[in-house]
């Protein structure tokens, strides 16, 4: 688990010279140096030792790693000199974070800038990154489909753009949340302004408030006057995904300073008007998180002023093998292969698969195929083993004559099932009749239900 707290804080931060987490007894669980010139410590020495054996030129009270697994209050930009027990004097910037489970302080990650002067460390801080500004932003033609649902969606964007209410953009994982937000920039006249995205579930939990609000410097120990997301969205669009991830305590921050459209730095006392559009996303249903305790319920109301759902890929079944073919068109030209599609064994595995992973699941998947296949199509033998072995393509078994799914499946859900049993049956039924009406006498129901499942599920007559 402390592992995984190296990968958010590199998301985090431009960049650190090296990076330290150790556990709650102060022994060392990670270690990383990106200047192996400067510091030649290396992590297989490292490893369940005792912090003070590593540096025996500190004390309980000049470390800061130390500091903060005693108070659980972290420590940004402190100057620290480093005398290692392998003789090396290593002077750093070190920015000291506790790492929590509920209430409980599990661990400690350091990360530090090294220098090489007492002059150049002077106003030396580990800078937040501004969010997407190294690649072009999405647009709605970025958006590939052809279902009619997300072509309504799409339809809504345009629309939606020219306001400045906020967006409450609500599909489960893989579905296009973050393209939806971007595109609903692009085509907003804030385009020419920045567009800051921030996931809230990967920002440690005493990082929140600092982060979207800023900071003035002295409000602790190594602050400094920095401006959060809110400032630098100035004028544009802030993205805050996954905001069911958020601290209650700090939604109803939140919600007080989209309201006031204002906000106050950590520390600070005077107020900062805001001009934002504020889209956020979640990954569950709405009303699910708010039962759950995960999303205030005020807050809700004023994000989902609009609300788009996006609907999970299974749901959209005109648009699989549309993407399918656009994917190996789009890796055809950028690794300058010659694929031509898919053969009948793979179609009929990806057509009976339930797509837990949606569509960056599927782009993953013909990624994979392009980099092993050795044929003009790709083949079962060029997808993932997790993919031939889920119970979902084929793990079925027959019971009194029906086929029944795995309910220990993790994916398991009987509205989902059921759901594709009805499609299933539909299809059958419209593959072998002329027309709806007899595609209706043969399920025994209206031709007006049949329409009205037919819209439901996004199926049509081949």
């Amino acid at each position: 688990m402390l592992r995984r707290y190296a990968e958010q804080i590199l998301n985090l931060y431009n960049f650190v010279d090296g990076m330290m987490i150790v556990n709650a007894d102060a022994r060392v669980e990670y270690f990383a140096t990106y200047r192996p010139d400067v510091n030649r410590l290396k992590e297989k020495n490292l490893i369940g030792k005792y912090l003070l054996d590593i540096y025996p030129g500190l004390t309980e009270e000049t470390s800061s790693i130390l500091r903060v697994l005693r108070s659980g209050k972290p420590i940004f930009n402190e100057y620290q000199v480093l005398s290692t027990y392998d003789g090396q004097n290593l002077r750093a910037v070190n920015t000291t974070l506790p790492i929590r489970e509920g209430n409980t302080i599990v661990g400690v990650v350091d990360v530090s800038r090294y220098i090489d002067s007492e002059i150049e460390r002077q106003d030396i801080v580990l800078k937040i990154k501004d969010a997407d500004d190294y690649k072009p932003l999405y647009t709605i033609d970025d958006i590939v489909t052809s279902s009619m649902q997300m072509e309504m969606i799409k339809k809504r964007i345009a629309m939606i753009a020219g306001t400045d209410s906020s967006v409450l953009v609500c599909g489960e994982t893989g579905t296009g949340k973050e393209l939806v937000a971007q595109s609903i920039h692009t085509s907003s006249s804030r385009k020419n302004k920045r567009f800051i995205s921030q996931n809230c579930a990967s920002i440690p939990e005493n990082l929140m408030e600092s982060i979207l609000f800023g900071t003035v410097k002295g409000s602790y120990t190594g602050a400094e006057n920095r401006p959060g997301l809110f400032e630098m969205a100035a004028g544009g669009t802030l993205f805050l995904d996954e905001i069911n991830s958020m601290e209650i305590s700090m939604q109803a921050k939140l919600l007080k300073a989209i309201e006031e459209k204002q906000i106050t730095r950590v520390g600070g006392l005077s107020p900062i008007p805001i001009d934002v559009k504020i889209v956020s996303a979640v990954n569950k249903p709405p009303m699910e998180c708010i039962r759950d305790g995960k999303l205030r319920e005020d807050l809700f109301y004023r994000l989902s002023v609009v609300q788009l759902l996006l609907p999970p890929l299974r749901e959209r079944k005109s648009d699989l093998f549309f993407l399918v073919n656009h994917f190996i068109g789009q890796y055809n030209q950028k690794m300058h292969r010659k694929i031509l599609g898919i053969d009948e064994e793979v179609e009929n595995l990806f057509r009976s698969y339930h797509w837990p992973g949606n569509v960056r699941e599927l782009k993953n998947i013909i990624e994979g195929a392009f980099n092993v296949t050795d044929s003009a199509f790709i083949q079962l033998r060029d997808l993932p083993e997790y993919l031939l072995s889920t119970s979902w393509a084929e793990t079925s078994f027959k019971q009194d004559g029906a086929m029944l799914p795995n309910l220990d499946d993790p994916d398991f859900s009987m509205e989902k099932t059921l759901a594709d049993f009805e499609i299933s049956i539909i299809e059958k039924a419209l593959t072998q009749t002329r027309t709806m009406s007899d595609a209706a006498r043969k399920l025994k129901i209206s031709k007006q239900a049949l329409n009205y499942k037919m819209n439901k599920y996004d199926l049509y007559r081949k």
